[in-house]
């Protein structure tokens, strides 16, 4: 499959996922509102390529190609990603600007991670072509991308979408409908919110509660979901799991934290567990550290399917 990709918002995620397609033989044309952005464009490719170890980096870059304004970047675009703001309003003007200026078979996609599509679609001409796509980040070491769809969004669309992404060597997770936070962020509310109210209530400590997720649930959940690994937690498999162990588990999700966990007490808690992260800088640096860990656990993931 050849996809030509417009990246609108060349900030950290619209260059991760400028690496993304061209890593996978897409051309790309990225464009952001800042000019300092667009003039940093080729030298932030370059260290994001060089930092995750990305083979044939010349040649993938040299598929990257910077744009002066909204309108090139659309230019013959199969699908746009959008990484823009957070914010409704934004979103709305930039998705009505793009309706009217991309061709009418130009997929939509946002890489919104808090607002459904309806909110911002809703009302366009082109709603039947718009949908979230929502990465984890980076997107470039993280492969899965969410597809969630508005009432308005065209099945064929979503097949489109989810064959580009796949060809991108994304993993596309096809939501059946709007749903706020999707599915990552819910599960990750849940689990985030747990972690906090167990801390606060001084159950564990913060480093005790990250081990926890680390060396335990993390390190099954680096190649097995959740709903694999109890079906592997009993002898028969995911009903044997639940008939043995539903009762307690469910009491326990009964128990668990909701809203009330997200204090500043809670967060000042995590803070001062990590004295290090006092700065952007520091937290950038460590960021970097993060995705060089990730780049060498998606290689060993690879090879490892390889091998199956």
């Amino acid at each position: 499959m050849s996809n030509r990709i417009a990246i609108i918002g060349a900030g950290l995620i619209g260059r991760s996922w400028a690496v993304v397609f061209a890593r996978a033989g897409m051309d790309v044309a990225a464009w952001d509102p800042d000019a300092g952005t667009r003039a940093r464009l080729d030298d932030d490719i370059a260290a994001m390529l060089r930092d995750a170890s990305v083979p044939d980096a010349r040649n993938v870059a040299a598929r990257i190609a910077g744009a002066e304004t909204l309108e090139q970047a659309l230019d013959g675009a199969d699908l746009v990603q959008e990484n823009g703001p957070e914010k409704i309003e934004v979103k709305r003007e930039l998705f009505a600007r793009l309706d009217a200026a991309a061709a009418p078979g130009t997929i939509l996609a946002s890489s919104s991670s808090a607002l459904v599509p309806s909110l911002f679609s809703g009302a366009l001409p082109g709603a039947a072509r718009c949908l979230v796509a929502h990465p984890v980040n980076p997107p470039h070491l993280v492969p899965v991308v969410e597809l969630c769809p508005s009432p308005a969004t065209a099945p064929e669309v979503m097949d489109r979408a989810e064959a580009i992404y796949r060809a991108a060597g994304q993993v596309p997770v096809r939501l059946t409908r709007e749903i706020d936070g999707f599915v990552l962020n819910r599960l990750q509310a849940a689990l985030v919110a747990e972690a906090l109210r167990l801390v606060s209530d001084g159950i564990v400590d913060v480093q005790g509660l990250d081990d926890t997720v680390r060396h335990g649930l993390g390190r099954r959940w680096a190649f097995m979901g959740p709903l694999e690994t109890i079906s592997l937690n009993a002898p028969g498999g995911a009903p044997d799991y639940i008939a043995r162990y539903g009762a307690a588990l469910g009491k326990l999700a009964q128990d668990a934290a909701g809203a009330e966990a997200f204090t500043a007490e809670a967060a000042q808690e995590v803070a001062a567990a990590f004295p290090a992260l006092d700065t952007e800088a520091a937290i950038r640096a460590r960021q970097d550290w993060r995705d060089g860990e990730l780049g060498a656990l998606a290689a060993h993931l690879n090879a490892s399917k390889a091998r199956t």
